[in-house]
C-alpha cells in the first residue's frame, strides 16, 4: 500500500471514516466554486471508491490527504490519467481540500509530493494540471509548483456546461524541468 509522507501530511488510501468529511467537502459550494455544482453524498462515495480501486490497480491515483499530527482528513490530492475525449492526453495532478484546510500550504505540500511520486516512482516524463480560467488560487499554485502554460493550449472543456467555467488552462511540468527541492 503506497503512502506518501510529507512534513505535515500523509497521502494515503481511502478509509471508511473519510467518506463523511469527503461528502461534506463536496457539498460545500465554495469548495466546488470552480469545479461545478455540489455533489450528493452518494456521488462523493462513488468517486472515493473508484479512486481507491485505481490506487489498488495502478499504484497511483487520488489519495486521501490527512494531517499527520491530528489524523484529520482534509481532502484529496493525486495523479490521474486524462479522460478520453479531451483535446490532449497525459497524467494530471489535482487537489481538492476542505475550506478549513485552506491557507495552510497543504495543497502545495501535497501536490509537490504527488509530483515527486509521479516523476520518481512512476517514471512519468511530464505531468499536467488542468484549471478553469477563473480559478486564480489553483492557477497560482500550479505556477508555484514550477508548471508553465502556453496560452495557445487553453481550451473549452467538453464536459463543462457552465459558460463561466468552460475555458481551461493546461499547465505542464516536465521531469527534467522541475524545480530543485
Amino acid at each position: 500500500m503506497t503512502e506518501i509522507h510529507t512534513e505535515r501530511l500523509v497521502l494515503r488510501h481511502w478509509r471508511e471514516p473519510d467518506l463523511a468529511p469527503w461528502a461534506d467537502l463536496n457539498a460545500d459550494p465554495e469548495v466546488l466554486r470552480f469545479l461545478g455544482p455540489p455533489l450528493a453524498p452518494e456521488r462523493s462515495t462513488t468517486a472515493a471508491r473508484r479512486w481507491q480501486e485505481v490506487l489498488d490497480r495502478r499504484g497511483y491515483g487520488f489519495w486521501a490527504v490527512e494531517v499527520r499530527d491530528t489524523g484529520e482528513f482534509v481532502g484529496v490530492t493525486g495523479l490521474d490519467r486524462m479522460d478520453e475525449g479531451m483535446p490532449f492526453s497525459g497524467v494530471e495532478v489535482g487537489w481538492r481540500l476542505a475550506r478549513s484546510a485552506w491557507g495552510h500550504g497543504y495543497a502545495a505540500e501535497a501536490a509537490r509530493a504527488a509530483l515527486a511520486y509521479g516523476f520518481d516512482s512512476v517514471g512519468l516524463p511530464e505531468i499536467l494540471a488542468v484549471v478553469a480560467v477563473p480559478n486564480l488560487r489553483s492557477r497560482a499554485l500550479a505556477h508555484r509548483l514550477g508548471m508553465t502554460t502556453d496560452p495557445a493550449e487553453d481550451f473549452d472543456h467538453p464536459r463543462v456546461a457552465d459558460e463561466r467555467l468552460r475555458r481551461h488552462v493546461i499547465y505542464r511540468l516536465r521531469a527534467d524541468d522541475r524545480p530543485a527541492t
